[in-house]
């Protein structure tokens, strides 16, 4: 999953042309005293965007507007959230999300969001996505999983695993973390990975976790950090 807040360009699109999830540990080897490294085979599913038009209503769905509250779903975003084929649609394999600097609603932007809320919930596993990310200041793409019991367990009693999370103006650096009661926000558990060289607007990157009873391990390109 993909979002966008505010931005200073006419329009700015994030590419995924994947997205899976590998269930079934079939072994692991632990580095160190808090460090265990699996492998997961067995896919469950997966989503090459192969299919033009919109997101596969199957398994996605658009959150649209500004959140429930009206606040910017809490982070002060100044977008509009919509499911129209100028902010989210399937073209020649990508999946790909744009954000448009027009007033729309209220609003001073439009982009996407989509969920498998309802639809996919998965405990445990490798979940990854194949994304070629962004650039500009504002732009703030992420790709993360939520609890199935949000709706009741407020945010962050449910918790939030977020496997990517860039900061546009940084565009050699992402972020990984986990978010709960009692560390969230800005005391989340979470690190940064930054590219020795390269750009990650520049190329597709593989973000993944693999996540098991106790721990979960990030990964981009296949690098344990």
């Amino acid at each position: 999953m993909i979002f966008f807040t505010k931005h200073k360009t006419k329009k700015i699109s994030s590419l995924m042309p994947a997205f899976v999830v590998a269930l079934m540990l079939l072994s692991a080897c632990e580095t160190d005293e808090t460090q265990v490294v699996a492998t997961f085979q067995n896919l469950v599913l997966a989503d090459e965007f192969n299919t033009e038009g919109a997101p596969d209503p199957a398994l996605w769905t658009a959150e649209l507007g500004t959140g429930p509250n009206g606040d910017g779903w809490g982070n002060q975003e100044l977008q509009y959230y919509t499911d129209r084929p100028e902010n989210v649609r399937v073209e020649n394999g990508f999946l790909l999300i744009t954000a448009e600097r027009e007033d729309f609603e209220g609003q001073p932007y439009t982009s996407a969001r989509i969920i498998t809320e309802g639809k996919f919930e998965q405990e445990f596993g490798r979940f990854e996505a194949r994304i070629r990310m962004p650039f500009g200041t504002g732009v703030w793409p992420a790709f993360w999983l939520l609890g199935n019991d949000c709706d009741v367990n407020i945010w962050p009693q449910c918790g939030e695993i977020d496997v990517m999370e860039n900061f546009g103006r940084n565009p050699s650096e992402i972020s990984g973390s986990v978010h709960g009661p009692g560390y969230n926000a800005g005391d989340a558990e979470g690190k940064e990975y930054e590219l020795l060289e390269g750009r990650f607007d520049d190329d597709f990157h593989i973000f993944g976790i693999e996540w098991g009873e106790g721990y979960i391990n990030y990964y981009v390109d296949g690098d344990l950090y």
